[in-house]
């Protein structure tokens, strides 16, 4: 290939190469599978090679076909010889029926040799397996004529050993055929069990003579034997294992002595087939781990309280479980280490489940208040007769996951020893005073962990840097690689880079966040049931979310922000509630927390502190709503501290709309309530200058909106004159309202400003409503009671009519509109 071509002429030929060798290779696969079929008929008889516009190949071969139809014959075959032995047969006996029997298994085990002679392999195998199965019908049958009084199952477990004898010589002499040696090895699995069954022997008996089968399987899967011979023992070893190690696990739990050895035996079986059969060799020594653990454990387990009855065997799966490291002494395959540490951490997580109930309670007891806030009454621990061991196998745990490697390792160690110290003051039963402490130090270790994660992450690798994906080059005309290859691209190129893992510290920082917060209402909780524990806790849950504040970042940083300004609420309120202060007084108060909020911004830029201000200050509102004048009081102090936030440039906007409104409803809810009647005395001073205000804008800046420039003036005089219509039995005030809304809404129209015509418009219309509302009601009630839905169908019918030229009317008026100023 001439390499002096330009770059896109020279993949273009590189391309259109690669295509031919595929095309060859394809058309190559195709008559090799032609001429597999060839060779594999049974005449050799050459077929038409496939072309591509030949025909569909047969969907089934002919040896597929006749192995189908053979096995299907000697399947009825042994059904018919079943039925002829087990019912009956004319008038004949079983003695009659046993003599027949016996000279046609005779035939059917001699044809498979003529068979085999004259090359017909298939149908010798179908005879040969029905003259196997004949032999288990002759030996029932030997049974019942001259071995009736033989116990049944020691005659089962005699018969299938010498069958198994009389297979293996049979399959020796006749090499040909396939079936004999399988049946040999799915026979020699009932002599052991069956005779110990017959000996009077119980289920650890049986269970062992089990594992000594299983254990010979084993052994015959090491050797080279055939595919079918190993997969029968293979089989035959797991069926023996289901159905044994739930009697050993059973037995260790019953009677361990006897139990132990039992499983200590089926560990060993299974480990050594572990290493013979090395795909299944996880499962099989995770299964093997289970079993030693329950054998050691179990003796353990019986010579101890019943309270160390986990631990031990937590302590045992831990100790399995270290095996999962690399042991270059044992020459631990890495397959078995992993079955070990599956199985290992498998028991040790089955433990931790256990101890769970105490770290729950620890957590959500204090929940359970069975008297009122500083009643000086504490609910019981729950759960409260757990065992006091729950807290050893937390410890193990604890430990095991700081002993293990990597960020996975540490964050169980760090979740583990949480729930430690939540779960102690449960399980040891500690005094009020004592759990309140301990849960105190849970909060600071935890925010302690969430602020500075790196000692514990220290040492563990950090993600690394996902390398940028180069751009896939240019796809000349043609070329089947190409193509593929600039297809593969852009679809990852579309799918983006897979997102790095999260690093070790974020990780652990997150987790020391949420375990300090739950502690945090937790220990608060349990703090409620006695005043000075109150102001105890929240003041130190208050330095505590400071300290993080200040000391943290990102997330860490907006939760304990928020979190410390929820505590300084906490104590405010408390403090007020010592005092003896009424709700409104309360909510009164509780609005230096707000304020405080607002002026640590100004330094301390955190959302979630002013959020949680701006919850506090909600609440504080709420709680004066009973007493109207206080009310008023609280909505001008929320105005002053909004006004007063309005001052920071990023927060200007929602600010000053907020102080606005808040200084309005204070000013007509103090209106109210000294029972003013006559609001326009009191808005028609503000509207006037605020419309020079706004008009005086409006020629400085000709692109103002008519909302900030007219809106609020309008708005102080319309709103309040428009409520008072509606609790105005006279029609002065109405009358003159209306002619105000409509020379509003027409000055509006005339200028194109939006906010007068809008405001104007929708007061001129309410004003209407209330004047024609009382004609209409007594219309209404002169009408028929059919007219109304009557009208209102026609109505609708009208409506729909002409929907498509009203809908267009209307988005003509609103373009006109969106147009104002």
């Amino acid at each position: 290939m001439d390499m002096n071509l330009p770059p896109v002429e020279e993949l273009r030929r590189v391309d259109a190469e690669l295509a031919r060798l595929d095309a060859r290779r394809a058309e190559l696969l195709a008559r090799r599978v032609w001429l597999l079929g060839v060779l594999r008929s049974p005449a050799g008889a050459a077929a038409a090679p496939p072309f591509p516009g030949a025909p569909p190949a047969a969907e089934t071969s002919p040896r597929g076909a006749q192995n189908v139809l053979l096995t299907l014959g000697g399947t009825l075959l042994a059904v018919a010889a079943l039925a002829f032995t087990l019912v009956s047969w004319g008038s004949m006996g079983i003695a009659g029926r046993s003599a027949v029997l016996l000279v046609v298994t005779s035939a059917a085990l001699a044809a498979p040799a003529v068979l085999l002679r004259r090359g017909l392999a298939s149908t010798a195998e179908a005879v040969g397996a029905l003259g196997l199965a004949l032999t288990v019908l002759d030996a029932y049958a030997l049974h019942r004529v001259a071995l009736p009084e033989v116990d049944g199952l020691g005659y089962a477990a005699v018969a299938a050993g010498l069958l198994a004898g009389l297979w293996a010589g049979y399959g020796g002499l006749l090499r040909g055929l396939r079936l004999p040696f399988p049946a040999v090895v799915a026979a020699a699995q009932l002599p052991l069990p069956l005779g110990v069954l017959a000996a009077g022997g119980g289920p650890a008996a049986v269970a062992w003579a089990a594992a000594l089968t299983a254990a010979a399987d084993v052994l015959l899967l090491a050797r080279p034997a055939g595919i079918a011979v190993r997969t029968t023992a293979g089989v035959s070893a797991a069926l023996l294992a289901l159905g044994a190690l739930p009697v050993g696990g059973t037995l260790s739990l019953t009677g361990p002595w006897s139990g132990g050895p039992l499983l200590l035996g089926w560990a060993a079986v299974l480990l050594f087939a572990a290493r013979v059969v090395r795909p299944a060799a996880r499962v099989l020594a995770a299964v093997a781990a289970l079993a030693g653990v329950a054998a050691v454990a179990g003796p353990a387990r019986a010579a101890l309280p019943a309270a160390w009855a986990v631990p031990v065997y937590v302590v045992c799966g831990l100790a399995v479980a270290s095996l999962w490291r690399p042991v270059r002494a044992a020459r631990i395959p890495a397959e078995v280490r992993a079955g070990f540490g599956l199985a290992g951490g498998g028991v040790a997580a089955l433990g931790l489940v256990w101890a769970l109930p105490p770290v729950l309670g620890g957590l959500l007891g204090p929940a359970v208040r069975s008297a009122g806030v500083w009643s000086g009454t504490h609910a019981a621990p729950v759960p409260a007769d757990h065992p006091a061991t729950a807290l050893l196998v937390l410890l193990l745990g604890a430990g095991a996951a700081a002993g293990a490697r990597g960020a996975w390792g540490r964050w169980g160690a760090v979740l583990l020893g949480w729930a430690v110290l939540t779960a102690l003051p449960v399980v040891l039963e500690l005094s009020y005073g004592a759990g309140i402490a301990v849960r105190l130090v849970a909060v600071g270790a935890a925010l302690a962990l969430a602020v500075r994660p790196g000692v514990l992450a220290r040492g563990l690798p950090e993600p690394a840097p996902v390398p940028e994906r180069p751009e896939p080059p240019a796809r000349p005309e043609g070329g089947w690689g190409t193509s593929w290859t600039a297809g593969t691209a852009g679809t990852a190129g579309a799918t983006g880079a897979p997102a790095a893992p999260v690093a070790a510290g974020t990780l652990l920082s997150l987790t020391g966040l949420v375990a300090g917060l739950a502690s945090a209402g937790s220990v608060l909780l349990l703090a409620l049931d006695v005043r000075a524990a109150t102001f105890v806790v929240l003041g130190v849950l208050l330095g505590l979310f400071a300290a993080a504040a200040v000391l943290g970042a990102g997330a860490v940083r907006e939760a304990s922000a928020g979190g410390a300004v929820l505590a300084a609420a906490g104590l405010v309120g408390a403090g007020t509630a010592a005092a003896g202060l009424s709700a409104a007084s309360a909510g009164l108060v509780l609005l230096v927390v707000p304020a405080g909020t607002a002026a640590l911004a100004v330094r301390f830029r955190s959302p979630s502190a002013e959020l949680s201000g701006v919850a506090v200050g909600v609440l504080a509102v709420a709680l004066t709503a009973p007493r109207p004048a206080v009310l008023a009081l609280a909505l001008a102090l929320g105005g002053v501290i909004a006004a007063a936030t309005a001052l920071r440039a990023e927060r200007r906007r929602a600010a000053s709309w907020t102080a606005g409104g808040l200084f309005l409803a204070a000013a007509w809810l103090r209106l109210g309530v000294w029972g003013v009647t006559v609001p326009e005395a009191y808005t028609l001073p503000v509207t006037a200058p605020a419309l020079v205000v706004g008009f005086l804008r409006r020629r400085r800046d000709p692109a103002a909106s008519s909302w900030g420039a007219y809106g609020p003036g309008l708005a102080a005089t319309l709103v309040p004159s428009l409520l008072a219509v509606w609790s105005d039995p006279y029609g002065t005030r109405p009358l003159l309202l209306g002619a105000g809304a409509l020379a509003v809404t027409l000055l509006g129209a005339r200028f194109r400003l939006q906010a007068p015509l809008v405001l104007g418009g929708a007061v001129l219309a309410l004003v209407a409503v209330h004047e024609l509302a009382p004609y209409v009601m007594q219309l209404v009630g002169a009408l028929p009671r059919w007219l109304p839905p009557a009208a209102a169908g026609l109505l609708l019918l009208a409506v729909g009519a002409t929907y498509e030229r009203r809908l267009r009317e209307a988005r003509l008026v609103r373009e006109r509109l969106a147009r104002m100023r």
